[in-house]
C-alpha cells in the first residue's frame, strides 16, 4: 500500500558528509519527504559514498538544491520551519508538527548558523542526550527521530491505526 505522507520538508544546510546526506535521502524517500539540500555541500552530488547510503532509491527522492539560505527561505513563506540544535533548547516532542512543516538542520560540525536561528527563536528544538560526555548525535539519525515524530504526531490526529 502507498501513502502520500504529509508533505514534509526536510532542509540540510551546507551538509559536509556525503553518507549522511545519502541516509538521509533514503529516509526522505521512505517517508516522501521532500529533502532540500543548500549549498555549500562538502562534497559533491556524485559522491559513490552518497549514492551508495541512498541505495537504489534516488529515483524516489524529491531532492531540490538551493544555491543558499537566502534562496531557499524566499520560496518558503507559506510553510512553517522547525529549527533543530544541540544545547537547552526544549525538547522537539514538545513541538507540535503540521502536514507540510519544514525541518531544518545544520552541517554536522557547526550545526546552524546564528543567523539562522535568530530567524525564529521560538521554533528551536533539540533532541536531548542523557550523557553528557556525548555531544552530539547522528545527523540522519537525528533527522529520523524527528520525521517519525511528526509522522506519528499526524498518525495520532487522524486517528490511523496503521500507516497508510
Amino acid at each position: 500500500m502507498e501513502c502520500d505522507g504529509f508533505g514534509f520538508g526536510i532542509v540540510l544546510v551546507a551538509p559536509q558528509i556525503p553518507q549522511n546526506t545519502g541516509n538521509i535521502a533514503r529516509i526522505c524517500a521512505a517517508t516522501n519527504s521532500e529533502l532540500h539540500l543548500i549549498e555549500p555541500l562538502g562534497f559533491s552530488l556524485d559522491n559513490a559514498a552518497m549514492k551508495r547510503a541512498g541505495v537504489d532509491y534516488w529515483k524516489a527522492v524529491k531532492m531540490s538544491l538551493w544555491k543558499g539560505w537566502d534562496f531557499f527561505l524566499e520560496k518558503q513563506r507559506e510553510r512553517r520551519l522547525f529549527f533543530f540544535e544541540t544545547g537547552t533548547y526544549p525538547p522537539y516532542f514538545t513541538a507540535s508538527f503540521q502536514p507540510h512543516d519544514i525541518f531544518v538542520f545544520g552541517r554536522e560540525t557547526k550545526g546552524l548558523s546564528q543567523r539562522i536561528l535568530s530567524l525564529s527563536p521560538q521554533s528551536i528544538f533539540s533532541i536531548p542526550i542523557l550523557n553528557p560526555s556525548v555531544r552530539s548525535l547522528n545527523l540522519a539519525n537525528c533527522v529520523s527521530i524527528i520525521l517519525y515524530e511528526a509522522i506519528r504526531q499526524n498518525l495520532l490526529r487522524k486517528k490511523i491505526s496503521a500507516l497508510c
